[in-house]
């Protein structure tokens, strides 16, 4: 080794470190699942904008479960995963749950070569009913009277619709839960009347709309 050598500064010399895992940066550049980025997500809907929460990360270890309201803190994808679980097949089988969206994830993409995190966005916006009805007693009568929905039940309905019919397509069937969550989205985000979770929302409107 020369004397330059020994003379040299490390730490002059050692390379910058990354940054850490836990770090702003580090969370902003990370990819949904490993593969989608959900930096770029556009909302058409302002209403439920500030309760679509998108962020890279599909589990939570419940740290959100004991607090009101918080729910719309966690990401979209983690709460779509939670609503599949709410089945007799899949209840608190996370990791399955993950795999179905995971797969539904890559179907989709595949069909219609867009960020599958955007078509989910658009889903929950076009399956979110604005309007629904609730049953008023009036002298022992019980009446149907049409409310507004609030943005938050809005995107928790349009989460339900889907997972909905998620169960009803592929329950008994050879279609698999991807396949059949894959359709839901697509279906929704193209506002195809003929997907269960867009007919449940229309027919939630019109109900609400003969009751005004």
């Amino acid at each position: 080794m020369s004397d330059a050598d020994q003379d040299a500064d490390p730490e002059t010399e050692a390379p910058e470190p990354d940054a850490p895992a836990d770090s702003e940066e580090a969370v902003e550049n990370a990819l949904l699942f490993g593969v989608w980025d959900v930096s770029e997500i556009e909302y058409s809907d302002p209403s439920t904008r500030t309760y679509m929460n998108v962020t890279p990360i599909a589990h939570t270890m419940g740290r959100h479960a004991s607090k009101q309201f918080q729910k719309s803190e966690i990401s979209l994808v983690e709460r779509l995963i939670n609503r599949l679980m709410q089945t007799e097949e899949n209840t608190g089988k996370k990791q399955q749950a993950q795999r179905i969206v995971r797969d539904a994830f890559d179907i989709v993409h595949s069909r219609t070569d867009d960020n599958p995190v955007q078509t989910l966005v658009e889903a929950v916006e076009n399956a979110a009913p604005r309007e629904e009805t609730v049953r008023l007693k009036y002298g022992g009568i019980s009446v149907p009277k049409a409310v507004d929905v609030a943005p938050q039940r809005r995107v928790d309905q349009g989460l339900k619709f889907i997972a909905q019919g998620v169960q009803g397509a592929s329950y008994k069937t050879t279609t698999s839960a991807s396949e059949a969550l894959a359709d839901q989205l697509i279906g929704a985000a193209r506002y195809d009347v003929q997907t269960y979770s867009i007919s449940q929302k229309e027919e939630t409107e019109r109900v609400a709309a003969a009751a005004r």
